[in-house]
């Protein structure tokens, strides 16, 4: 069934992705998807690429506590456009902040953690955690 339209958008598009999407931060979604992440593997190594296009090192932060590291990135642009008279054309203003956080075990220290910022993109590097030695059965010698 055709459904009448408006400026090209169907009317109930909203009602329904609210009905579709309840209980889910349609905020949270956007920024989680923002956040791109791909992990890679090496022998000795995992490594995080993050995207955050429109972010520079400054707005972007990174921290472990508790075994998790977290990432955030915070942005504040503003826009102004004023004509000769310096009434306003147009005035936009963006804020926006996002975080998040992996489980990346106890054992791992700031020290431990490389990141590097370059072209957007946020890799950090993370050593794999070393397997506990276990001991080879030793016996002890029983006199008598």
């Amino acid at each position: 069934m055709l459904m009448p339209s408006i400026f090209g958008e169907n009317l109930f598009d909203d009602f329904m992705d609210d009905f579709m999407r309840r209980g889910v931060d349609k905020r949270s979604a956007n920024m989680q998807i923002a956040m791109k992440t791909d992990i890679k593997e090496t022998e000795s190594t995992y490594v995080l690429e993050i995207d955050l296009p429109g972010f520079k090192k400054e707005d972007v932060k990174a921290q472990l506590k508790d075994g998790y590291l977290t990432i955030s990135a915070e942005r504040n642009d503003s826009q102004e456009e004023k004509d000769k008279e310096g009434r306003y054309i147009r005035r936009e203003r963006y804020t926006g902040a996002m975080s998040r956080s992996f489980y990346v075990g106890k054992n791992l220290t700031e020290e431990d953690i490389h990141a590097k910022f370059e072209n957007g993109i946020l890799k950090v590097e993370l050593p794999k955690e070393q397997p506990k030695k276990i001991e080879e059965n030793k016996y002890i010698a029983i006199e008598g």
